[in-house]
């Protein structure tokens, strides 16, 4: 049980919500890497130590993840955005063993380092990491706006991507029940239609003509391609 509470505290992004979004002592972008590492350690713990899944700790890291959607629907920040979407997988890695999970977490891992990645780029060119007034970016910066529509593809577990294969992988290989329903469902349509509502905002539409556009370095996008 031990365990079990401290991958929910790593994982499900308590330190947070107990204390990072009421005292704003660190940055969103500080959030951002906190929470990544955290996220890591957690992984790393569970490999280590093989544990029983808790369904009581699985509902609380369910509510959190609720609560996350509500939180990354009201934000147009992509620091914010990114690390709301570690909170929102929370409870699928809490249900299924590390075996099953190991590939998809690296996979959401290395989606929201690119997510991150791309905050910064909008930081640097545009003051901030808000995309919503960055409209139309496949048109005014078609480096930017292929990768970050590669990255909220993935997050929206659309096939190919690996994302989607390792999440359907993980439902094919466990046992049915009515919590595994209110995960999956919850899971699978919080990063569905967040990631397509950040890209209907930013990636498509008409260019914003008060913004100067500008595209990624040619060092950022060697970063992307690997």
């Amino acid at each position: 049980m031990f365990l079990n509470i401290t991958l929910l505290f790593l994982l499900a992004g308590i330190p947070y919500y107990i204390y990072f979004q009421k005292t704003k002592q660190l940055s969103h972008e500080g959030i951002f890497l906190l929470t990544f590492f955290l996220f890591l350690s957690g992984i790393i713990l569970a490999y280590f130590f093989p544990h029983e899944k808790s369904d009581t700790l699985i509902v609380v890291a369910l509510l959190g993840s609720l609560y996350a959607i509500y939180k990354a629907v009201k934000t147009t920040n992509l620091y914010k955005f990114s690390y709301y979407m570690f909170f929102i997988n929370a409870p699928l890695l809490m249900m299924f063993n590390l075996k099953q999970t190991l590939l998809y977490s690296i996979s959401l891992l290395v989606t929201l380092i690119g997510i991150y990645c791309i905050a910064k780029h909008y930081e640097r060119s545009y003051g901030s990491a808000n995309y919503h007034s960055i409209t139309g970016t496949t048109l005014a910066t078609p480096n930017a706006g292929l990768f970050l529509s590669i990255y909220l593809i993935t997050l929206a577990l659309y096939p190919p991507f690996p994302n989607a294969i390792l999440f359907f992988n993980n439902i094919l290989l466990s046992d049915v029940n009515l919590l595994w329903f209110a995960v999956i469902t919850t899971v699978f349509f919080g990063n569905f239609f967040l990631a397509m509502r950040v890209m209907a905002t930013t990636v498509f539409g008409k260019k914003n003509p008060i913004i100067h556009y500008l595209d990624l370095r040619s060092k950022d996008k060697l970063i992307h391609y690997l």
